[in-house]
């Protein structure tokens, strides 16, 4: 370790930030955020390291520190710094924010899978959820409820999965479109929280196996009205009652615009998006053209309920924006407004600060 990045090593604040690893080139290794620089940077450099934290320590040449006010700031400055300079030992965040979806393919037998990309291929998309365990205990407990197709769908032999319920049978016999629309009607309903008809036909069927003493169905029966709980009531409640909904709150300052998203599905805060950008026209006219822009990106499914902070002409947005938008000025819609237009801020002042952090670097370097 060099003198330079010894001394630095000494001088920690006990203050949220982001700490930003150097090579001996100058360029940037890593970027992370923690609620305590002294603490967390010092780990680095004690005790014994392993895999990949060993090789990045051995590579450390330098240190700069970026001090924030909160926790939170640090975590928004960390995502705009590395979606920026793409550091080589960042992993997670590199690519930037990607959230999976349910996704029903658009073919004869459709059958339902994970994606982590919406396209404009005619299939039925669901989402965004938090994360790939998620989505995926989600979509297993769908095979179970309302099975479609498990198979290639050749006639023939009949599949396993058909023999143990969780595919329609397009193997053993051909399968009308109206069977399928069906269960994809009851799919769409599902997601959307219309859980309560399922989970009273459930208990009733649990009810009956255990009076004819089927206690092996009851059991599975129970287990299944308890995966309901899990992956759809119990996701990350934010908003109880809420369905679903995409809120959007912006904060303006020296001429740029910050525009703070969240995708809220089935009551839950299921991700975020942010831009930040310099006002070109005006400050209704520019966040009017960012919402069109953003919804014609198809993996940014347009809910059914749109709310945004800023008073905007209808006109200025597309028909299926127009019927979806809110503008609300008090009540619990107002209060979710708040926290989007509070998040816009924060986003606002990570990004200030990043931008800070380029100039001292172009001047050092001039």
């Amino acid at each position: 370790m060099n003198i330079q990045l010894q001394q630095k090593l000494t001088l920690l604040p006990d203050a949220p930030g982001c700490y930003i690893y150097k090579d001996e080139n100058n360029e940037i290794l890593y970027i992370g955020k923690s609620k305590c620089l002294k603490n967390r940077v010092k780990s680095y450099f004690t005790g014994k390291q392993i895999g990949k934290t060993a090789r990045l320590v051995r590579q450390i040449r330098d240190l700069e520190l970026i001090i924030t006010s909160s926790e939170k700031e640090a975590l928004l400055l960390e995502m705009i710094l590395i979606q920026k300079y793409q550091p080589p030992f960042n992993i997670q965040l590199k690519e930037g924010q990607s959230y999976p979806y349910i996704k029903i393919t658009n073919e004869k037998n459709p059958h339902i899978e994970v994606v982590f990309e919406a396209k404009q291929d005619g299939a039925h998309y669901f989402g965004p959820y938090p994360g790939r365990y998620s989505a995926r205990q989600t979509v297993e407990l769908i095979e179970k409820l309302f099975p479609l197709c498990r198979c290639d769908g050749k006639p023939g032999r009949p599949c396993l999965y058909y023999h143990l319920g969780l595919c329609l049978g397009p193997c053993q016999a051909e399968i009308e479109p109206a069977v399928y629309q069906a269960q994809i009607q009851k799919i769409t309903r599902f997601l959307e929280g219309n859980v309560k008809d399922v989970k009273t036909k459930l208990t009733l069927d649990m009810q009956a196996a255990t009076e004819k003493l089927q206690f092996e169905r009851a059991a599975e029966l129970r287990d299944t009205i308890q995966a309901i709980n899990e992956t759809i009531e119990k996701q990350h409640i934010i908003f109880p009652g809420l369905k679903n909904r995409d809120i959007i709150g912006c904060y303006e300052q020296d001429n740029y615009l910050s525009v703070f998203v969240f995708f809220v599905r089935n009551g839950a805060i299921n991700g975020t998006k942010w831009h930040v950008f310099e006002i070109q026209k005006s400050l209704q006219e520019d966040l009017a053209d960012f919402i069109n822009q953003f919804y014609q990106d198809p993996n940014n499914i347009q809910p059914k309920e749109l709310l945004i902070s800023e008073k905007l002409a209808k006109m200025s947005l597309s028909v299926p924006l127009q019927k979806a938008i809110s503008f609300p000025q008090k009540g619990g819609k107002k209060h979710q407004i708040n926290l989007a237009v509070e998040n816009a801020k924060s986003t606002y002042i990570a990004y200030a600060k990043m931008k800070e952090y380029d100039f001292e670097n172009q001047l050092k370097n001039t």
